[in-house]
């Protein structure tokens, strides 16, 4: 049974409606594809809708933390494997 991507930590509506646009649907699909794929299909499906907030939000769910709490490095690591 999957876990609806609604229910990840730092995931609202909007940002949940997109995930499922790109077939992400779960946070079990979300944590297997990881926040830095995730991120990219978002981008690419919606450039003018998508920032690097988001790539810190997809972080934060996937290691179920507040993405305000994600240390500098771990986001400086994130934009170089985009």
């Amino acid at each position: 049974m999957s876990t609806p991507i609604e229910s990840a930590l730092n995931i609202g509506p909007t940002t949940a409606k997109k995930l499922g646009a790109i077939g992400v649907e779960s946070k079990e699909k979300l944590i297997r594809l990881g926040a830095v794929e995730c991120y990219r299909d978002l981008e690419n499906t919606f450039p003018r809708a998508i920032n690097r907030n988001a790539l810190w939000a997809l972080q934060g769910a996937v290691l179920q933390l507040p993405y305000s709490r994600l240390p500098e490095a771990m986001k400086t690591d994130l934009l170089d494997a985009l």
